[in-house]
């Protein structure tokens, strides 16, 4: 696959979208979770996409149970969680893998494409961040611990 937008995943309220729904959209696709350090990324995850939504960023969300079983709940109780404690209105979607041999392809794809430090592949933790441009290509790759407020110039530049 060339581009982000020849993958489909399910949304966390059920019914599978394509990727394709964003072409011409900048993403930020961030593996996310409930219990985690870096939960309250959420917040600035948020902010992000309330300050560019209106000039074509979507925050794209995808729980994952992989890291220290931080996302063990179901997805109504994501849903929840996300949206009583940092009033998420971003897209979110099912829980996913985003290692091993049950990685969802969308992430396959992520990982080749942008890879993290000495060349890994591997999504180390919650809250890595891929940046998207209107073509749905993968222009950049961030650490769990960079925080969401740090991106802002590097998604301005694709806006």
């Amino acid at each position: 696959m060339s581009t982000i937008h020849e993958f489909s995943a399910e949304r966390l309220t059920g019914g599978m979208q394509s990727l394709g729904d964003y072409a011409g959209k900048v993403l930020l696709i961030v593996n996310t979770a409930s219990k985690c350090g870096f939960t309250p990324q959420y917040e600035g995850l948020e902010a992000l996409y309330q300050r560019y939504r209106e000039r074509g960023l979507v925050v794209l969300g995808f729980p994952c149970n992989q890291f220290g079983a931080q996302e063990p709940g179901e997805a109504e109780e994501i849903a929840s969680f996300c949206q009583k404690n940092y009033g998420v209105s971003f897209p979110m979607f099912a829980r996913i893998e985003v290692n091993g041999d049950g990685a969802h392809p969308l992430y396959q794809y992520l990982k080749r494409a942008a890879p993290g430090l000495l060349g890994s592949e591997g999504i180390k933790w919650n809250f890595t961040k891929f940046l998207v441009n209107r073509e749905g290509e993968v222009t950049q790759r961030y650490a769990p611990a960079t925080a969401p407020d740090a991106i802002a110039g590097d998604i301005e530049e694709l806006l």
